[in-house]
């Protein structure tokens, strides 16, 4: 089995990394070898937080990932906390990017593609991060909140995936407003999707709709 997940979210600070690692969870307790590939991190200071993380846990599960050092993890790290477009000092070299992730797929069975922000952050002036799912070859989980606000950014988000024909799961990161959530935009969300899965309590299930087999 060699798989890709591209880990997307509606926007910043929804929880891509908090979802790639309870992900990373359920791989080890299905027997599977996890790798982890973040191609870009902005507002980084002294050493890239996100990608340090993932790099950390992925090593616990993956004997073959502790070669790596962070820099293959996280190729691009800009200190500017902003759209790798605005962030970047230096050019991204797509080409350079596919090379790592074949690089680091070899080495493991299915690989975890960490985007930056949202789908449409611009990392050139007309390429986005949503166009990268494509590039890897990538199955989408689209992370998606839990404030006052999601619903329209959760169908723009999924809309934006279906226009480009990205195969996709998405989840619902319940972590904050828990009943405020339950009481303005549950309803909506039981009412309009067929199935809605929560991270916190479906991430197998979120696991085995990414890989399309069942743990």
């Amino acid at each position: 089995m060699q798989k890709r997940v591209f880990i997307t979210a509606t926007n910043t600070n929804i929880g891509k990394t908090f979802t790639t690692l309870k992900l990373l969870n359920e791989c080890k307790k299905a027997s599977l070898k996890p790798g982890v590939f973040k191609p870009i991190e902005t507002g980084v200071a002294q050493f890239p937080q996100d990608g340090s993380k993932l790099l950390k846990k992925c090593q616990e599960f993956n004997k073959h990932f502790r070669k790596f050092m962070v820099e293959d993890i996280v190729p691009y790290q800009f200190s500017l906390p902003a759209a790798p477009y605005v962030a970047k000092d230096r050019e991204i070299s797509i080409d350079f990017l596919v090379e790592q992730a074949n690089k680091l797929q070899k080495e493991c069975d299915i690989l975890f593609i960490e985007g930056a922000g949202g789908l449409m952050v611009p990392i050139k002036k007309d390429l986005f991060m949503i166009d990268l799912i494509k590039i890897f070859n990538a199955k989408a989980l689209l992370v998606t909140p839990s404030y006052l606000g999601c619903i329209n950014e959760t169908l723009l988000s999924l809309t934006a995936l279906k226009q480009k024909e990205i195969d996709y799961t998405w989840c619902i990161n319940l972590y904050k407003d828990r009943e405020k959530f339950l009481k303005t935009t549950y309803p909506f969300y039981r009412d309009y999707f067929k199935k809605i899965l929560f991270l916190q309590k479906d991430s197998k299930e979120i696991l085995e709709n990414l890989i399309n087999t069942q743990l």
